[in-house]
């Protein structure tokens, strides 16, 4: 699902296995938003300029642009439970 085009699937060392962590981190938000009923359609793996900068640029999670009611969806998803009476 957010595996960048220009790298496929072959494995570039520690590179790949940055993009493969940033891929699940990313999945595994995708996962979480989706039980709160958010989807994010533009949510994905950026992995950053040519691998042999990837030290100082490594990949990123780019959640994208999002509507308004998808933007009060997650601050509400995001909000400490009061009920709980957990602590802001």
């Amino acid at each position: 699902m957010t595996r960048d085009e220009n790298h496929g699937d072959e494995d570039h060392g520690p590179v790949g296995d940055e993009i493969e962590e940033a891929e699940a981190v990313c999945d595994g938000l995708g996962d979480a938003l989706r039980a709160h009923g958010i989807t994010l359609p533009s949510l994905c793996v950026d992995a950053g300029p040519a691998h042999a900068l990837a030290s100082v640029a490594p990949p990123l999670v780019e959640p994208g642009r999002c509507n308004v009611e998808t933007a009060r969806a997650l601050t509400v998803a995001l909000a400490p439970d009061t009920a709980s009476g957990a602590a802001r």
